[in-house]
C-alpha cells in the first residue's frame, strides 16, 4: 500500500513545485529510478493538468536527428529554442527558465509537429518549416537578421555581406555573423545558410560539421 501513497505525495511534490515556480518538475523525475512505468504515467498526467490549468509556460522535448539530439522549447506563442547537444541541454533549460519561466516542463505532445516537421526535413521530404515562432529571445537587429533567414531558398546560400545588404544595414557585416551565432532557433531558423564572403562556412552555434551535414542534405534533395 505504500506505492501508492508514494506516489500521491510525489504527485503533490510535483504539481506545488509547478504552482510555486520551482525548479521544475522535471528536477524532481530526475532524481526517481528510470524505467518507472507508473511514474511516466504521473508525469503525463501533470503536463495534461498543468496545460489545462494554464501554468505550463515552457514545454519542451527532445530529439534525435542526423545532427545529434536536438532540445526543443515552446511557449504558447510557439518553438522558441532548437539546441544542439554541445550547447548543454540542462543549461538551456536553466536559461530559459531564467528569461522566460520557471514553469518549465517536459511536454512531448506540445512539440509533436516540431518534431514532425523535422523529421521531413532530414528525410529531404520539406524544404522549408510551417511552424509557429515565439521570437522573444533575440532583440532589435538580431532579431530582424534573424527574420530574414528563412528568406534564404532551401539549397541556397547568402554571405554575411549579402544578409547585411538585405536588411538594410550593408556595414553591419559582423553583427549579422552575431545574428547568426547566436540563433535560437537553428535549423528551422536556417543560419546554417550562411557563409563567409569567401566561400567557407563561417562559425555556427552547432558546430562545423553539423553545419556542413545540412548544406549537404540541402544540396542532395
Amino acid at each position: 500500500m505504500s506505492a501508492p501513497t508514494d506516489g500521491l505525495d510525489l504527485a503533490l511534490d510535483l504539481a506545488l513545485d509547478l504552482a510555486l515556480g520551482g525548479p521544475g518538475p522535471s528536477a524532481l523525475l530526475a532524481r526517481t529510478a528510470p524505467g518507472d512505468r507508473a511514474l511516466a504515467a504521473l508525469h503525463r498526467n501533470l503536463e495534461a493538468l498543468a496545460d489545462e490549468a494554464g501554468i505550463l509556460d515552457v514545454a519542451y522535448t527532445t530529439t534525435g536527428t542526423p545532427v545529434g539530439t536536438l532540445l526543443l522549447a515552446a511557449t504558447p506563442t510557439g518553438l522558441v529554442r532548437v539546441a544542439y547537444e554541445r550547447e548543454g541541454h540542462d543549461r538551456v533549460l536553466a536559461e530559459l527558465a531564467e528569461r522566460i519561466s520557471l514553469r518549465v516542463l517536459r511536454a512531448p505532445h506540445r512539440l509533436e509537429a516540431a518534431v514532425r516537421q523535422l523529421e521531413e526535413y532530414f528525410a529531404g521530404e520539406r524544404t522549408g518549416f510551417d511552424l509557429p515562432l515565439d521570437l522573444t529571445l533575440s532583440r532589435g537587429f538580431r532579431q530582424r537578421v534573424q527574420r530574414h533567414l528563412p528568406q534564404i531558398p532551401y539549397g541556397r546560400t547568402s554571405s554575411y555581406g549579402e544578409v547585411a545588404r538585405s536588411v538594410g544595414s550593408p556595414r553591419a557585416v559582423r553583427a549579422v555573423g552575431t545574428a547568426c551565432a547566436t540563433n535560437p532557433l537553428p535549423v528551422v531558423v536556417p543560419c546554417h545558410r550562411v557563409l563567409r564572403a569567401d566561400g567557407g562556412p563561417g562559425g555556427y552555434i552547432g558546430g562545423l560539421d553539423a553545419k556542413t551535414a545540412l548544406l549537404e542534405l540541402e544540396r542532395a534533395a
